[in-house]
C-alpha cells in the first residue's frame, strides 16, 4: 500500500512546484548575503526540469563570443581537461548506490530522474582532438574504459589522475598520445559506502606534489548518522608519489569543482550547500579552501547559522565554522569551476567561470546556466555576470545542463553539458 502514499505525496509535490517564489530575484549572491528564515514543510516544492531537444538551438553567449558544439553523443559528460598539446579528455559515467531512506526520498529521486538523461553512463575518458587548429574537434576517441564513475580529472608530471567513485588512480600519458597504454594505477581508494553525493572533484598543486579531493557527505544533513560521515563532506589533501593522505578542510557537505588560483596557488571550491530549509536556503557557494579550516556542515551553515535538524547539536564546532566567501545563491546545483585568463576578453579575465547544473528542489529554477564570478585583489567582487544561458528556455523547457567549465589557454571555454551529452566551446569572434 505504499504506492498511493507516494503518489499523493507526489501530487502536492507537484501542486506546491506551481506556486511561490520569483527565481533569482529572490536569491542572496555575494560575499555578505542576507539569509532568509528557515522554511520547513513535509516536502520541498519541486520544479520537474523538462528535457527537451537542442534542435537547431543553442546556448546564449555575450555579444563578441561564438558557441559550437565540438562533440555530441557522448555518455555522460562531466567534466574536462585540457592537455598540454591542446587535446581534451572528458570523463563520463554516472555513479551512486545510496538507499532512499522515506518516501520523500523516492518522490525527489524520481522528480530529479526526470530532469537527467535516459543515457547510460559510459564510464570512461574521450580524447576529443582539434588536428589542425580550425575549431572542429576531428578525432575523437576512447581514451580509457572499464572505469568506476570517473570524475575529476588532473595532469601533471607524464601523469593522468582520474577521481572514481571509489579510488584516485593515474595513467602514464606521453604527450600526443589518444589511448591509454594499460590498466590505471591505484594511488589512493575514496570513501565509496553508500556514495549519496558520488562525485569526486579533483585538482593538483602547481608542483604537481599534492593533489586535492572533494568528497561529499552521504546524507543530506546526517539522516544517516555520523558514522557513514567519516572521512566525508571534505577535501583531501593527497601525496602524489605515495597516496598518503589527510583531511585538508572539512564541513564541505559536497564540493563538487576544485581549481587552484593561478599566481597565489590558492585552493578554490564550488560546494554544494544542504536542502529542504526553503527554496531560498541554503547558498551553494564559491570559497578559498583553507587548509584546517572548518566551514559548518552539518551544524551549521554560512558560518554560524546553527541548523538544528543536526542532532546531537555541537556548539564547539559551530562556534568554528567560518563563513564561505561567495554565495552563488541556493540551489543553483554548482559542479563546475575554473579560473580565467587574459585571452578570455577583458570582460571575463580576472575571475572564475561556474557551471550550475540547476535546481530541482525550488518552485521557480535557478541556475541552468555557466556564470561568470569576477575578482579583484584576489577575491570575488560584484555581482555574477551571466556568460551561457539558454539551457533551460522561457518555453519551461530544459535542453542542456552545465556541469564542468574548463578554461582553455588559447582562449575558449569548454562546457560540458550532461543532459545533452554535448561538449560545447565557447571563443572570442575575430
Amino acid at each position: 500500500m505504499k504506492t498511493p502514499l507516494i503518489l499523493s505525496a507526489l501530487s502536492v509535490s507537484l501542486l506546491l512546484s506551481a506556486c511561490g517564489g520569483d527565481g533569482d530575484a529572490t536569491q542572496a549572491r555575494g560575499p555578505d548575503p542576507k539569509l532568509p528564515a528557515p522554511e520547513r514543510g513535509l516536502l520541498p516544492s519541486m520544479k520537474i526540469a523538462e528535457p527537451t531537444q537542442w534542435g537547431e538551438q543553442k546556448p546564449t553567449v555575450p555579444q563578441g563570443y561564438s558557441i559550437t558544439a565540438i562533440a555530441s553523443d557522448l555518455k555522460i559528460p562531466r567534466q574536462t581537461l585540457v592537455l598540454p598539446n591542446g587535446d581534451i579528455l572528458v570523463a563520463e559515467g554516472r555513479g551512486g548506490n545510496a538507499a532512499k531512506l522515506k518516501p520523500k526520498d523516492v518522490i525527489a529521486s524520481q522528480i530529479k530522474a526526470k530532469g537527467n538523461t535516459q543515457v547510460k553512463g559510459g564510464n570512461r575518458l574521450t580524447l576529443l582532438r582539434d588536428a589542425d587548429g580550425d575549431g572542429r574537434y576531428e578525432v575523437q576517441t576512447v581514451f580509457a574504459e572499464n572505469l568506476n564513475a570517473p570524475y575529476g580529472l588532473a595532469y601533471a608530471n607524464n601523469k593522468l589522475y582520474v577521481a572514481n567513485q571509489d579510488a584516485l588512480v593515474s595513467f602514464d600519458y606521453q604527450d600526443g598520445q589518444t589511448k591509454a597504454t594499460g590498466a590505471p594505477t591505484t594511488l589512493t581508494e575514496l570513501p565509496s559506502a553508500i556514495n549519496h553525493h558520488w562525485t569526486k572533484s579533483l585538482t593538483i598543486s602547481p608542483d604537481g606534489r599534492y593533489l586535492y579531493v572533494g568528497i561529499g557527505s552521504n546524507s543530506n544533513i546526517t539522516e544517516r548518522g555520523m558514522e557513514v560521515e567519516v572521512d566525508r563532506a571534505m577535501v583531501w589533501q593527497i601525496d602524489a608519489q605515495t597516496g598518503a593522505h589527510k583531511p585538508y578542510a572539512t564541513g564541505l557537505r559536497n564540493p563538487t569543482a576544485l581549481a587552484i588560483q593561478p599566481g597565489s596557488g590558492q585552493l578554490w571550491a564550488v560546494v554544494n550547500e544542504r536542502d529542504e530549509l526553503g527554496p531560498d536556503l541554503v547558498p551553494d557557494y564559491l570559497t578559498s579552501v583553507r587548509e584546517g579550516a572548518f566551514y559548518g556542515w552539518p551544524w551549521s551553515y554560512w558560518g554560524q547559522n546553527v541548523d538544528t535538524r543536526a542532532q546531537p547539536q555541537n556548539p564547539k564546532k559551530v562556534a568554528a565554522a567560518i563563513k564561505p566567501d561567495y554565495s552563488l545563491g541556493s540551489h543553483v546545483a554548482a559542479l563546475g569551476v575554473s579560473f580565467s585568463l587574459p585571452a578570455m576578453g577583458d570582460k571575463f579575465a580576472n575571475g572564475v567561470f561556474v557551471g550550475e547544473h540547476g535546481s530541482w528542489n525550488r518552485p521557480n529554477p535557478v541556475g541552468y546556466k555557466v556564470i561568470f564570478v569576477p575578482f579583484s585583489d584576489g577575491k570575488p567582487a560584484g555581482e555574477p555576470i551571466d556568460f551561457a544561458t539558454g539551457f533551460r528556455g522561457e518555453d519551461g523547457k530544459t535542453r542542456g545542463r552545465p556541469v564542468g567549465v574548463t578554461v582553455d589557454p588559447k582562449g575558449a571555454l569548454i562546457i560540458a553539458d550532461d543532459l545533452a551529452n554535448t561538449v560545447w566551446r565557447v571563443t572570442r569572434t575575430p
